[in-house]
């Protein structure tokens, strides 16, 4: 059986990557087949590839080729739809989804589809990636970065995916930096507030370890 999840973040940096490999780490761990993909990555090197797309390449257990990984690579570091327009290409939320179901029909148990930047983050002039996420029609992970103002950004990307009419799966607590102040009386609110269960608190690691963080996250109560 497949279960797939859409990996959204509050913001852009806080780790989605990062997370989403260690959710791989730990699903491979528990002995199950994984895959992930990165549908549109801006910011590419000199060959058309991007880093996220490797990092979650070197963490799945299915042997994926690059343009299955990440089918839309765009050269600049920028929005997505901004990237597109300087190349001349068009995204489309439907397409996208077809090629995110190709991947998904492959036989991994575990599949994980990491947007760009956070919820609303556009595509096109009508459409962002939180509409792929809705043609999928598949859960949501979301990646807060701890750092100040993470609760207003998870409570407004909470709501904004229950009204597209998506489950919130889980979230993840991830310190990519410095322990911000306050840090444990803002994850127990966090706790309250947020109406998914919490999957694990991933410290900041120097340097950052997939594989080491996977030890922080359950995966419990995805695949119950």
């Amino acid at each position: 059986m497949t279960r797939t999840w859409f990996v959204t973040g509050t913001d852009t940096g806080v780790g989605k990557t990062a997370i989403s490999c260690a959710l791989l780490a730990a699903a491979g761990r528990a002995g199950l087949r994984t895959a992930a993909i990165k549908p549109v990555a801006a910011g590419c090197d000199a060959s058309g590839r991007n880093e996220d797309a490797l990092q979650l390449m070197q963490w799945m257990t299915e042997p994926l080729d690059y343009e299955q990984v990440n089918p839309v690579a765009l050269a600049a570091a920028v929005a997505p739809h901004i990237a597109a327009q300087q190349e001349g290409r068009s995204l489309q939320a439907g397409r996208l989804a077809g090629l995110c179901r190709g991947v998904m029909l492959g036989g991994a148990q575990f599949v994980l589809i990491e947007g760009a930047g956070g919820w609303r983050v556009p595509i096109s002039g009508r459409e962002t990636l939180a509409d792929l996420a809705v043609q999928l029609q598949v859960g949501v992970i979301l990646v807060v970065g701890m750092r100040l103002g993470c609760i207003n950004h998870a409570l407004l990307t909470a709501e904004a995916i229950a009204r597209d009419g998506l489950h919130l799966a889980g979230w993840v607590a991830n310190h990519a930096g410095e322990m911000m102040p306050c840090h444990r009386e803002n994850l127990d609110t966090l706790r309250r507030m947020l109406p998914a269960p919490l999957l694990g608190e991933v410290p900041a690691l120097a340097p950052f370890d997939a594989g080491e963080a996977a030890k922080s996250l359950s995966l419990q109560t995805l695949m119950s």
